[in-house]
């Protein structure tokens, strides 16, 4: 009966835990369904960026093998989808730390609920986000031209790469949301996420930057998934010359396996942490 009896609680805290992360998934989409400026505001500045950097740049960037006829529109694109990615993590920081201002998180802290699913509904909703914010992207790529020359299952792939990085950066946006103290020092983490994507392979290829900061960019977890996604869509870019370029499809797997592992149990534990 005791055996019986642990399973029932076991099955009884998991199927809570699921349904309490399925309210807060829910909680946060009708928030963006009630304001989709938001969404329209977190895609302002990659639509703006290829405009700028596609049509006003790109006749005087030079494409990693895409020759002296190559277009930059091509190479750029798998780039900017890395980068809406990687800027996700800061609105959710944001959502989460403005939550926690109002006092949103201390009444979740207060309800007999699963303590793991406000990180989890948050970052189920994030990715649905995400889904969209890329959906309007790739929209936006297709009417300035950019193609994909590769097959369905490896374009497919390519998105999911896409979508896996982002989960993973959803974790350290739950965790820096939980651990700066209000939304205006949560704006100053800005400061950081933008030399994380610049000084990677979204805009050119590290071999075109100098030698001491080259390794650097190619080692940016942000340049193995767009080096990995230039290869998968079959755009100008892809490969290099170092170990992490030449092996990018793995390690725009590697690099968010890593970073989940890290933050996802900081992020959890953070919000244990904050009733004590």
């Amino acid at each position: 009966m005791s055996i019986a009896l642990t399973a029932d609680t076991a099955h009884g805290r998991l199927y809570w835990a699921f349904a309490d992360c399925l309210n807060v998934t829910r909680r946060y989409l009708t928030h963006f369904l009630r304001q989709p400026v938001t969404i329209v505001w977190q895609l302002g500045f990659p639509i703006i960026s290829v405009l700028l950097y596609g049509f006003v740049f790109g006749e005087a960037m030079k494409v990693p093998g895409g020759g002296d006829d190559g277009d930059y529109k091509q190479f750029l694109m798998p780039g900017m989808f890395v980068m809406t990615m990687a800027f996700g993590f800061m609105n959710t920081a944001m959502a989460v730390v403005t939550d926690a201002s109002k006092g949103v998180i201390d009444r979740f802290r207060s309800m007999p609920m699963a303590p793991s699913a406000v990180a989890a509904g948050r970052g189920v909703a994030d990715l649905v986000v995400a889904c969209a914010e890329l959906t309007i992207l790739a929209l936006t790529a297709l009417a300035i031209g950019w193609r994909s020359s590769a097959g369905f299952t490896d374009t497919v792939l390519a998105f999911g790469l896409l979508l896996f990085l982002r989960f993973s950066l959803i974790w350290v946006g739950v965790f820096l949301g939980l651990v700066v103290p209000t939304p205006e020092a949560a704006g100053g983490l800005y400061a950081v996420a933008f030399p994380l994507t610049m000084i990677s392979s979204v805009f050119v290829a590290p071999s075109l930057m100098p030698g001491w900061l080259a390794p650097v960019a190619a080692w940016n977890p942000v340049s193995s998934t767009g080096t990995a996604t230039r290869e998968l869509f079959g755009n100008p870019g892809a490969g290099g010359s170092t170990w992490v370029e030449q092996h990018a499809v793995l390690m725009a797997v590697v690099w968010p396996v890593v970073i989940s592992l890290i933050f996802l149990p900081l992020a959890v534990r953070k919000f244990k942490q904050l009733s004590r």
